[in-house]
């Protein structure tokens, strides 16, 4: 499975955020033989209901829980400037509720969010007298405290109080509640540049309690805590971005990249954007994208396509299909035709970024990109052994394909070791790459990777868990069956169709630089031993998280993060569980520190 940037939500997806950001990074390391693997294939039933929605049933009898999901297929791509980011907000909107579910009053409740509606148009109004304000250059940020007029402090005050009118009302946290009773685990979500995925596993006993709750969130949603929300999502933005040492430059440089594709935009969205989104931009969104033509239900369990129908039909059948289908993402990435170079300091090890346009999800061309990428790969891959052990310049270096929907990119990291400079680094990666072109790639070694690649899909396959987020992934993409044949596609992939690639995409003019030295009087964060080795994109986004668990004030939500955790072990392969300690170790540190001084909260979002 490739790496995907992507956003969990919460603290309770801490131990998931962990796992699916590994996933690629260390793989199921096993014994099956690339010929098993190659021909192991999931036997998954698929039906379609009259409304459009496709449900994927994978029988596992052994199994005394149901893995249960669904996808959206939609993401930050779909978007436009204006509204980036709606499809991470939309995620967290999906658990506030709906009619029966989250208000001990639906009425009174709908009144207030009417109200608020009228607050918020009034508001909107003078935001655009700010903006105007700003462009003539009466005041530097639109937005800040200080530059708000009376009327503006005064509505928003009058916004304040229906926002905790609203919350008198509400039975926090009921959908989850709701399961937990009843012996699910693992209620969650994640949003990417292309898919929203949502899942939760549940007793086998409680299969129907599954199709009643998530049919209720389709069909019935209401989106309390509509604009007070974006202060959540404000925050998130600070912990995975402006409060990491690369995390702005990464959104700079990812806009660089994508010159003309809605790529370039963060999946969190651009701040000014989250200031405006308005409750009718929401429905129409909510009626395009989440119309069950668009959606894919995935089980995995003890349970047959036959038991399952009749259960989709009662619950997901009453939702109506889309008045109208959701468009393509028809912005196609302009051919780029000279080199783009980004300099930057920071409070971090001196590292280097070389990305290339590639491929999207399923191109031909992807098989030997993603061969190339474990060619070099790993302690006994071209990178280590050239830049870590050979050269002694890098401390850690990883090559990555990314094919996502409607595009991909392949990216070089690498972070320095002792005095060597970025330049020194991708002066390595080049030198190292034209070895893949111009020299024969012994046969030994290109069996040996493949094998490799081809174990780890066998070992992915027999996880339930992992065998759940693989279908929402590749049936977000486009494909669920992408599961089936990739590893034979991959086990065809010749050593001359790997140097054709290395020469066909990884031209200067193709390519975009991001150097990143350290700031004068700066001394980089302390990296723990469990994630000295490991590649320095998934190493950020795993301090982050532990970034954000070390500053929460909410014990409620950190106690749920240890339970989950400690329900996580038994599904992740050896070389994770230290890093999952990390986690369980900060949690339990929190939960001490926020108990001694009888300040933590027993509620609050995350």
């Amino acid at each position: 499975m490739k790496y995907h940037k992507q956003h969990i939500r919460s603290l309770r997806g801490a131990a998931l955020a962990l796992l699916l950001a590994l996933t690629g990074a260390l793989g199921f390391v096993g014994a099956a033989s690339a010929q098993e693997s190659g021909s192991a294939k999931v036997p998954v039933e698929s039906f379609t209901l009259d409304n459009g929605m496709r449900f994927l049933v994978v029988e596992r009898p052994e199994l005394t829980t149901i893995y249960g999901g669904w996808v959206a297929h939609v993401g930050s791509s779909n978007e436009r400037p204006g509204i980036t980011g709606i499809s991470h907000f939309f995620e967290h909107m999906m658990f506030k509720g709906t009619r029966t579910i989250g208000t001990q009053d639906i009425e009174k409740d709908l009144a207030i969010i009417a109200e608020q509606e009228r607050v918020q148009a009034e508001i909107r109004a003078l935001y655009r007298e700010q903006r105007e304000r700003w462009r003539l250059g009466e005041i530097e940020d639109p937005f800040a405290d200080d530059a708000r007029t009376e009327e503006l402090v005064a509505l928003e005050q009058e916004f304040q109080e229906l926002v905790e009118q609203q919350r008198a009302l509400m039975i926090k946290d009921e959908l989850d509640k709701t399961y937990t009773e009843n012996g699910a685990a693992g209620l969650n979500a994640f949003t990417n540049y292309d898919i929203t995925g949502y899942f939760i596993n549940v007793p086998a006993n409680k299969a129907e309690l599954w199709f009643w709750l998530e049919s209720d969130r389709l069909s019935n949603p209401v989106f309390r805590e509509f604009y007070s929300e974006r202060d959540v999502v404000y925050e998130e933005r600070r912990l995975r971005t402006e409060s990491t040492p690369t995390g702005k430059y990464d959104e700079q440089f990812d806009a660089m990249f994508w010159q003309s594709h809605p790529y370039s935009w963060p999946v969190v969205g651009w701040p000014s954007d989250l200031e405006s989104y308005t409750q009718a931009q929401a429905d129409e969104y909510f009626a395009t994208y989440y119309a069950p033509n668009n959606l894919t239900a995935v089980l995995v369990g003890p349970l047959s396509a036959a038991d399952v129908k009749p259960l989709a039909e009662r619950y997901f059948g009453r939702i109506p299909r889309g008045a109208k289908e959701p468009p393509d993402v028809v912005t196609m990435e302009m051919e780029q035709k000279a080199e783009k170079r980004m300099s930057a300091e920071c409070d971090c090890p001196p590292q280097l970024e070389v990305r290339y346009h590639t491929v999207p999800f399923r191109h031909k061309d992807s098989y030997a990109l993603d061969v190339l990428a474990n060619l070099l790969n790993g302690q006994t891959g071209r990178l280590y052994k050239a830049l870590v052990l050979g050269d002694e310049i890098a401390s850690s270096a990883q090559a990555n394909q990314e094919s996502r929907k409607w595009a991909g990119a392949f990216s070089f990291f690498a972070e320095t070791k002792g005095d060597a400079t970025p330049e020194q680094l991708e002066q390595g990666w080049y030198k190292a790459l034209q070895r893949i072109i111009d020299e024969p790639i012994p046969e030994e070694e290109l069996r040996k990777v493949k094998n490799n690649i081809a174990a780890d899909a066998y070992r992915r396959l027999e996880n339930p868990f992992f065998l759940l987020i693989q279908l929402i992934l590749y049936d977000g993409l486009g494909d669920w069956e992408y599961l089936n044949y990739w590893s034979e596609k991959t086990l065809a992939v010749t050593a001359e169709d790997v140097k054709r690639v290395a020469k066909e995409y990884f031209t200067p003019e193709n390519r975009a630089v991001a150097q990143y030295t350290r700031k004068a009087g700066t001394q980089a964060e302390e990296i723990p031993p469990a994630l000295a080795d490991m590649p320095a994109a998934q190493r950020q986004q795993i301090m982050t998280q532990l970034k954000a668990l070390r500053a929460s004030t909410d014990v409620a939500e950190l106690e749920s993060g240890l339970t989950r955790i400690e329900a996580t072990k038994t599904q992740v392969p050896p070389p994770m569980v230290p890093v999952l300690q990390l986690f369980e170790t900060a949690i339990r540190e929190r939960l001490d520190e926020l108990r001694a001084t009888e300040g933590g909260s027993e509620g609050g979002d995350s």
